[in-house]
C-alpha cells in the first residue's frame, strides 16, 4: 500500500511493483481525511486568496468526512492566481486548453510538486503498463510537445511519453496520418506489447481508419468524449469498434485535469468504470443541496488529491456530471464511478462567489 505523506517534498515515491489501487472506501477515508485537512491548513497559511475564501465561508477544522472539506470551483484557476509558494520558487506554470474566448487555467508548480506529480502518475500507470517502458505510438503530432507554453494537451502527451520508448507519432505536423511511420513502427514492434496513447476523439478519428493490427497494443486514452457523444458513440461502442477493427482488447480510459496534474482516475480492466488511486478520491454532490449524493445518483464531480502542494487544488468541484456506480465491488477497491458529461451552462457558485466578494 502507498501512503503519500504530506510535506515539503510532496507524496512519497511509490516503490516499484507496488499498486496504488489498494484502499477500500472506509480505509481510504481514514487515510486521506487527516492528510487533506492538514493540506487545507497549509494552503490557508500560504495562499492569502484561499485564506479569504475559507474565512468567508467559515471553514474551520475539524472535518468529520472527506465530503466536509471546503472545495473550490475548478474555474477559479481561470480567473485568479492561486499559489502557495513564492513566485521565485515556481518551477513550471501549466495552462489548460481553454475554449475560444475563455482564459485558461494557470497551475503553479514548484520543483517538489512537479516531481511528485510525475512519480505518482508513473505509479498509477504501472498498474496497467507494468515496469518496462514499452514501444509507443502517440496518436497526435510531435509539434504539441515542442511549444514553450505547454498546453494541457501537450503536457498530457509529454507526461505519457515517459512511459514509452521509440516514440512514433501517428500524425505529421499537418495533422494527417503518417501511414509510413505507423507501418514501420508495427514492423519493429507489432509482435510484442506496445503502448498507444491519444485523446479519445483523435483515437476514434485516426486509429479506426488505419486498417492496422494493433492486437498487442495497450491503449491509454482520455478526453474528447463530447464530440463522440454527438455522434452517439459511448464507451461501450468505442471499445467494441476498436476491438473489432483494430484487434485492441486492452483499453483504459482515464479522467484527469491540469488543475490536479499527476492525479488520474483510471478505467478498470473490464471497462466497468473509473477507479481512484490511493492518494485520491471523488465525491459526487447534489447540484441543488451540495450534499454528497448516494451511490447511483448523479451529481457534480468533486475530486480530491494529496498531490497539489504548491497551489490549493487539493479539493476541487468540477463542472462535470458523474455518478458512483459501486463501492468496493469491482476489479480494484474503492469507488467505481462514471463521468456523464459537462453540466449544461455550467455556473461557478459557492466558493467562487465569496472569492469575488473578497
Amino acid at each position: 500500500m502507498i501512503r503519500p505523506q504530506i510535506g515539503v517534498a510532496g507524496p512519497a515515491l511509490a516503490a516499484p511493483g507496488q499498486s496504488v489501487f489498494t484502499l477500500g472506501a472506509a480505509r481510504r477515508e481514514a487515510v486521506l481525511l487527516p492528510e487533506l485537512a492538514a493540506l487545507t491548513e497549509r494552503h490557508r497559511l500560504a495562499c492569502p486568496p484561499y485564506r479569504r475564501i475559507l474565512d468567508a465561508i467559515g471553514a474551520t477544522p475539524p472535518y468529520a468526512r472527506l465530503a466536509d472539506l471546503p472545495w473550490l470551483p475548478v474555474r477559479l484557476f481561470k480567473t485568479h492566481e492561486l499559489r502557495s509558494v513564492p513566485a521565485h520558487e515556481v518551477f513550471r506554470v501549466l495552462t489548460s486548453s481553454g475554449t475560444t474566448g475563455q482564459a485558461p487555467s494557470r497551475i503553479h508548480l514548484d520543483r517538489a510538486a512537479a516531481a511528485a506529480q510525475t512519480r505518482m502518475l508513473a505509479a498509477t500507470m504501472r498498474q496497467v503498463l507494468g515496469e518496462r517502458r514499452l514501444p509507443m505510438l502517440v496518436v497526435d503530432m510531435r509539434s504539441v510537445v515542442r511549444d514553450p507554453m505547454l498546453s494541457a494537451r501537450g503536457a498530457g502527451v509529454l507526461g505519457m511519453m515517459n512511459f514509452g520508448r521509440d516514440h512514433t507519432f501517428v500524425l505529421d505536423d499537418r495533422g494527417e496520418v503518417d501511414a509510413r511511420a505507423v507501418h514501420d513502427f508495427l514492423a519493429r514492434h507489432g509482435g510484442e506489447p506496445f503502448l498507444i496513447f491519444g485523446f479519445t476523439f483523435m483515437v476514434w478519428l485516426h486509429l479506426l481508419g488505419l486498417g492496422a493490427d494493433l492486437s498487442q497494443g495497450v491503449l491509454i486514452h482520455s478526453g474528447g468524449w463530447k464530440r463522440l457523444t454527438e455522434q452517439a458513440v459511448d464507451n461501450a461502442e468505442f471499445r467494441r469498434r476498436l476491438a473489432a477493427e483494430c484487434g485492441l482488447s486492452r483499453m483504459h480510459n482515464f479522467y484527469g485535469m491540469v488543475e490536479q496534474i499527476g492525479t488520474v482516475f483510471l478505467e478498470g480492466p473490464e471497462g466497468d468504470g473509473l477507479y481512484c488511486p490511493d492518494f485520491a478520491d471523488v465525491v459526487i454532490r447534489d447540484p441543488e443541496t451540495w450534499q454528497e449524493a448516494p451511490t447511483g445518483v448523479p451529481g457534480l464531480v468533486e475530486v480530491v488529491s494529496t498531490l497539489p502542494t504548491s497551489y490549493p487544488g487539493h479539493v476541487l468541484l468540477t463542472e462535470d456530471l458523474g455518478v458512483v456506480r459501486g463501492v468496493d465491488d469491482g476489479a480494484w477497491p474503492g469507488k467505481r464511478f462514471e463521468v456523464l458529461g459537462r453540466l449544461p451552462r455550467a455556473e461557478a457558485r459557492g466558493c467562487s462567489d465569496t472569492m469575488g466578494r473578497g
